[in-house]
């Protein structure tokens, strides 16, 4: 083998390895893209839900406003029943 096949060759077979480390660089950053778009729409979900729980959280604030609004008026009316008789 000459020289210059010799050349070629080890020129070749770095080329090939170079192929190779590109490919698993590939593959590992196609593996981190997907892991961010889980990511991603895992955030979106979460916004999702805080703002329905922060709905809820109202909802049964105003809730228990209203039944305690509710009990003032009921112990207002008991004492004007006794007060009837």
């Amino acid at each position: 083998m000459s020289t210059s096949e010799m050349i070629s060759t080890g020129a070749l077979s770095i080329m090939g390895l170079i192929l190779l480390i590109l490919l698993a660089q590939y593959l590992r950053l196609r593996e981190l893209w997907k892991m961010a778009l889980v990511c991603r729409k895992s955030a979106n979900w979460a916004r999702i839900w805080e703002m329905e729980n922060r709905e809820l959280r109202s909802a049964l604030r105003a809730e228990k406003a209203h039944i305690e609004q509710l009990q003032r008026k009921l112990v207002i009316l008991q004492e004007l029943i006794p007060a009837q008789e």
